[in-house]
């Protein structure tokens, strides 16, 4: 670990706290009666804020990142907005507080998962506590006033953005919304504060020793004393944001340490840590991983979670008073009693070291791991120190240490061993550049000095070079007479042996070297120079055979490190080079082996044989990863199974979706006959496996599949009608012997005899017999006249089972269907036959003559209907040509709008028309508001702007938003009103004004996500105007549902996504226990839990906050380890048909059910309080879902039930609201 200062400045007065805007841009400083905002990247003191009239003693940004506070011994806390102007002031009544100890005062407000708690005292202690929080919220009202004493410090909570003040006797929560502080009393003077990273607990440090936890309504939960009282102050306090240590708090005090240890056992875990100075600040970097400690010192100090001391991060001239870690960076600040400021940036070096198929590198700082890069075996040696350099060398392992050199060697001989133990130990503090170990010596690098030590520490041999060490390699050779290569800045090569004083000049170079390495013949050398050059020298004469790019990472593949040149080797002879291609095989089938296709194709494309590209696709297909499995059919020109594969491409075009039916057609053209049958016959398609045996001349498996029925029991003819006629159709009597005669002569005919055939055909036809006509054109495989036939005939069914086998009749079919229809005055249904037809013009210039109708009409329900028929439209037209894609889908999500638009104006328009309403005032008010959000500038034909501000104001002046209803009633001033609204619109805006000019707190929307209360007038929509994630309202009372939408992570897939939610298994209820526990130093309380109840932190809470943020809206990205930990009963999809994605939705209230459409994806809310069916979502006539999906609950989808509520049309969905 390295620390660079990047800048520094002096401010006049002691820096009591600092705080980092959350993007990391601006610092802000509390130092005497002023704020100091400081530019990150080069130091510039952008502005300083005064707005206190006494010292700064803390200052805290909120995490949006909006605004942020700051406290000061005059008593009061001001608000500043981003752009460093003061909003708020709250302030006291009372007189200061004394100033003794003030300027210990710090904070910290972590920005992850809350996990450990960091506070620190007065006598130089850190001590370990277990966080046994649970969260019990009761919603108990506080006392609202304001503080009576100096303000100690402030902290904003990360979620809901509610600040946390803090004074001598007391602390206040306050939060945008209210007025006021809700105060609640303290035991003693709280110096510190600090909220969880889930914004549910509260962390007070106080001046007697006792550590407070509450949760957000001010109510303690648990209460933790320190012995000594008031002689063991705690100073700060702060919330280890690490993922992986669980329920665990550090403090400082006496002249001790203690470091979190994972434990659920005892709330103290850890060991004392002595400590030479007294700490006055802690800080955890981002992650957790490391702790920032600074105090008397005079200096700070990196340590790792564990409480190894890393080192120095910067000396100081006086006391360090608060130090912070800049976000999400490696950058530390470090504010100091003189009123010096110093930026650093720390550095962390890759310390490892490879030889042959054994890499070791360093992890943690203090730990080694050794990996064998063949078996990928990896062992790891803890070191609990900080580790400086690595070095292997065939069964030796050499770690240095601060203080000592551990050299380890291999308990056996076995190549693939993985177990070590330690051999010596030097005892020695050594400085050096670089490390190597031999067989039985260490070798230092110092400089331009080599130095060989034994393993006993003796040194026995020193070099001295003429220019810098670049590069030391062991080379081989015997035990304790091992050779070293040398490299130096100077270009210069030397070779050493370790039992020789005396160093051998190889070569010498212009460049300076970075690596080098010598041939197994020991006749040429390999060269890496600063410039990134490989140069490969014949070691007698002395000649540059070649020269080339050295390329040391493989760019094609992600994460991909190559350990030589490339994945090739390049061999150079006297006449000719060379390039010998390795092939990359066992690593293409260890990705096969973990079902990992597509990275499984990238190595294949570096270099395999045939064979292996063969196995490669067969494995792809037999996995269903189709397009990969036809890159690499390609390659070895199969096209067999590509025909099969694109043959499958096709049918997932046209919405097939069953896996087996696809996995069976890959097995029968492997040959795997019965597993193929296997899978035909669980997916219900039995007639496939018999079609398939029977092709194969299996009979015995097809008897098995489906048993052949016996002989026909039906009446045959006996004879043939005797008597002769003109024209057999006219003799009406002699048409049932007729038509058994033709029929009898066609089934003995045979289907080559293609006229005799025929003519019965038609003769049948004529007489009226289609079903035995049918059967004859059947016979000869006419389907064309077969399909004349059913549409002649209009047996609609059946020509319409005809056209699903054989598409290419679909034109000849629906068009006469359609032309019908239209006949018969089916017009939506006419409309449906042109468009599966292929006859997108005629389908879509229906539908716009039924829509324009419908909006003329003033039938705005069945408008919305139309319009959603219409994206509908779209929609298959985009999934059917990809070039007009884009196109459709624009259109698609124009009519989806202008649908919602009209489905909600229906409402509001009978409301004004008809003497009664069947939707209550809430509704009215919920539909006329999103209709206001909604509407674009040019308002859609039909929809009258002056009725939907109407019942607005309405509806609004009579539930109470008598502001809401009074911007209403002058928007309507601005507009041509109706004579009819002409008085009444009058009489309200008079009556309003004596109306108190605020809203109703019960009307206001809350944003599910970020627990946001939202205006009722919103300048940007239906969303939040926080976070920016869009509402989801209710289909039948347009109400905010509790759902929050999230997108699935690059690479996961709808199915998988599905199935990793489908593990999940309902959650038991928590328990809690409560366990007290005294010995001699302390008595604690501590609340444990059950198995079951462990592990029951929800990952998709913390996305939903700390994926937000800004003026942008940024969606909800979710893993497979969030999707995972999901339950079933929470999750609402909206399954699109493709091009579209899928949408998720995540319930927020899992006691509240939630109704959603399968076919139109309408949703909305269960109330137990109504059993009444009222009309919600659009009426889509024959729903194509029979039944709910998996996680839906159950729909109403009934024209019996349409009809028993008078609704106009045949067809309802509703749901119980």
């Amino acid at each position: 670990m390295r620390a660079v200062l990047t800048w520094r400045d002096k401010a006049e007065h002691c820096i009591n706290d600092i705080a980092f805007k959350p993007d990391g841009t601006q610092l802000i400083l509390a130092a005497g009666n002023r704020l100091l905002v400081y530019d990150t990247s080069d130091g510039t003191l952008l502005q300083p804020l005064k707005g206190h009239k006494d010292t700064v003693y803390c200052v805290a940004y909120a995490k949006d990142g909006k605004r942020f506070a700051s406290g000061s011994a005059d008593k009061s806390v001001i608000i500043w907005t981003s752009k460093l102007e003061g909003i708020l002031k709250l302030f006291a009544q009372f007189s200061l507080l004394s100033k003794d100890l003030s300027c210990f005062q710090t904070l910290s407000v972590m920005p992850s998962l809350h996990l450990h708690l960091i506070f620190l005292g007065l006598h130089k202690t850190v001590r370990g506590w277990e966080d046994c929080l649970r969260p019990r919220v009761q919603n108990r009202p506080g006392q609202h006033s304001e503080h009576n004493d100096s303000i100690q410090c402030v902290s904003y909570n990360p979620v809901t953005h509610q600040l946390a003040s803090c004074s001598s006797s007391d602390f206040g929560l306050w939060s945008p919304e209210q007025k006021s502080i809700s105060k609640n009393k303290s035991s003693s003077k709280i110096i510190c504060c600090s909220w969880t990273n889930d914004g549910q607990y509260l962390a007070l440090g106080m001046f007697n020793g006792i550590i407070s936890i509450r949760n957000k309504n001010g109510e303690e939960k648990v209460k933790i004393e320190r012995p000594g009282g008031s002689l063991s102050p705690i100073w700060s306090i702060c919330w280890n944001p690490s993922r992986i240590a669980l329920n665990c708090i550090v403090m400082v005090m006496d002249s001790k340490m203690v470091f979190p240890l994972v434990c659920v056992l005892f709330p103290q875990i850890g060991k004392d840590r002595v400590l030479n100075f007294d700490p006055c600040c802690i800080s955890y970097f981002t992650k957790g991983e490391y702790i920032l400690l600074g105090g008397s010192d005079k200096q700070v100090s990196l340590f790792t979670k564990d409480g190894v001391r890393l080192g120095t991060v910067g000396e100081q001239y006086s006391w360090v008073w608060t130090c912070r870690v800049k976000p999400d960076s490696n950058y530390v600040v470090v504010g100091c009693q003189d009123g010096t400021i110093s930026f650093y940036q720390l550095i962390f070096s890759t310390v490892h070291g490879l030889y042959k198929d054994r890499y070791a590198y360093r992890d943690s700082m203090t730990d080694v791991i050794v990996q064998h890069l063949i078996t990928e075996q990896k062992v790891r040696i803890k070191c609990k120190e900080l580790v400086k350099k690595i070095a292997i060398y065939r069964n030796r392992l050499a770690i240095q240490l601060p203080e000592k050199i551990l050299i380890y060697e291999l308990y056996s001989e076995d190549s693939s061993d993985m177990h070590y133990r330690v051999k010596e130990r030097i005892v020695k503090k050594f400085e050096c550049n670089l490390l190597v170990v031999c067989a039985n010596h260490i070798i230092l690098c110092q400089e331009k000095r080599l130095q060989c030590l034994s393993f006993s520490g003796v040194k026995e041999r020193e070099w001295q070079m003429e220019s810098l060490i670049r590069y030391i390699k062991v080379i081989g050779g015997p035990p304790g007479r091992e050779g070293l290569l040398v490299g130096l800045k100077n270009g210069q090569i030397l070779k050493i042996f370790v039992d020789n004083l005396f160093a051998i000049v190889l070569l010498k170079q212009a460049t300076a070297v970075r690596c080098l390495d010598m041939s197994a013949s020991r006749k040429k050398l390999a060269v890496v120079d600063e410039n990134d050059t490989c140069l490969v020298y014949d070691i007698d004469t002395k000649e540059l055979l070649f020269q080339v790019k050295s390329l040391r990472r493989t760019r094609d593949i992600t994460g991909g490190i190559c350990m030589n040149l490339a994945f090739s080797m390049a061999l150079k002879t006297v006449f000719f080079l060379s390039l010998a291609e390795i092939l990359q095989s066992a690593p293409m089938y260890q990705y096969l082996d973990r079902k990992m296709f597509k990275e499984a194709y990238q190595i294949a494309c570096l270099g395999v044989t045939d064979t292996d590209w063969r196995e490669l696709a067969m494995e792809a297909l037999e996995g269903l990863d189709f397009e990969t499995s036809k890159k690499a059919f390609i390659r070895v020109q199969d096209l067999r199974y590509l025909e099969l594969i694109s043959s499958i491409e096709e049918r997932k075009k046209r919405g097939e979706t069953n896996n087996d039916l696809f996995l069976a057609d890959v097995f029968s053209y492997e040959g795997k006959f019965h597993e193929a049958a296997k899978l035909y016959k669980r997916s219900g398609q039995e007639n496939l496996a018999l079609e398939m045996y029977t092709d194969l001349r299996m009979f015995e498996y097809a008897k098995v599949i489906h048993p052949i029925p016996g002989p026909s029991s039906g009446l045959e003819p006996t004879g043939v009608p005797t008597c002769k006629v003109a024209d057999p159709t006219s003799a009406p009597a002699l048409r049932p012997l007729l038509i058994l005669w033709l029929i009898d002569i066609a089934r003995k005919l045979d289907k080559a005899e293609r006229e005799p055939l025929l003519l019965c055909a038609t003769y049948l036809k004529k007489l009226d017999s289609p079903g035995y006509a049918a059967e004859t054109y059947l016979k000869m495989g006419d389907l064309k006249s077969l399909v004349q036939l059913h549409v002649e005939t209009q047996r609609w069914d059946e020509a319409f089972a005809l056209g699903e086998k054989h598409p290419e009749f679909k034109d000849d079919i629906y068009v006469p269907y359609a032309q019908w229809l239209a006949e018969n005055d089916r017009f939506e249904e006419a409309q449906q036959a042109f468009h599966k037809a292929g006859r997108q013009r005629e389908a879509v210039q229906v539908l716009e003559q039924l829509t324009d109708n419908a909006v003329a009409e003033s039938r705005f329900n069945d408008a919305a209907y139309y319009y959603w028929m219409l994206s509908m439209q779209c929609l298959d037209i985009a999934q059917a040509d990809p070039a007009q894609k884009d196109v459709m889908l624009g259109k698609f999500h124009h009519f989806q709008r202008l649908a919602e638009l009209y489905h909600g104006y229906h409402a509001i328009h009978r409301h004004t028309e008809d003497p009664f309403s069947v939707h209550g005032p809430e509704t009215l008010f919920n539909i006329s508001r999103f209709l206001l959000h909604s509407l674009p500038k040019d308002t859609p034909s039909g929809i009258s702007k002056v009725k939907i501000l109407f019942t607005l104001a309405k509806q609004s002046k009579a539930l109470g938003a008598y502001r809401l209803a009074r911007h209403a009633y002058d928007k309507l001033r601005g507009l041509c009103i109706p004579a009819r609204f002409q008085k009444s619109i009058e009489l309200g805006t008079l009556t309003i004004r004596a109306k108190p000019f605020h809203d109703s707190e019960e009307l206001v929307p809350l944003c599910y996500r970020c627990s946001t209360n939202n205006p009722l007038l919103n300048n940007l929509g239906n969303v939040c105007i926080n976070c920016r994630q869009p509402f989801v309202f209710s289909a039948s009372s347009y109400d905010v549902l509790h759902l929050v939408e999230f997108c699935l992570e690059e690479g996961i897939t709808d199915e998988e996504a599905i199935s990793l939610i489908d593990l999940e298994a309902p959650r038991p209820k928590r328990e809690d226990r409560q366990q007290e526990t005294i010995n001699n130093s302390s008595q604690i309380l501590q609340l444990v839990e059950t198995k079951d109840s462990m592990g029951d932190e929800d990952p998709f809470t913390a996305k939903l906050s700390f994926e937000q943020g800004g003026s942008e809206f940024v969606p909800v990205v979710v893993s497979r380890l969030v999707l995972r930990s999901m339950s079933r009963r929470d999750i609402i999809i909206k399954r699109w048909p493709p091009p579209l994605r899928w949408q998720y939705f995540r319930s927020l209230l899992p006691d509240a059910s939630i109704t959603m459409c399968p076919s139109c994806f309408q949703v909305g809310g269960h109330s137990s309080s109504s059993r009444v069916l009222l009309s919600a979502t659009f009426p889509l006539p024959r729903c194509p879902s029979g039944r709910p999906g998996p996680w839906e609950e159950e729909h109403i989808h009934s024209s019996k039930l349409g009809k028993r509520l008078g609704c106009p049309r045949l067809y309802l969905h509703s749901m119980c609201i």
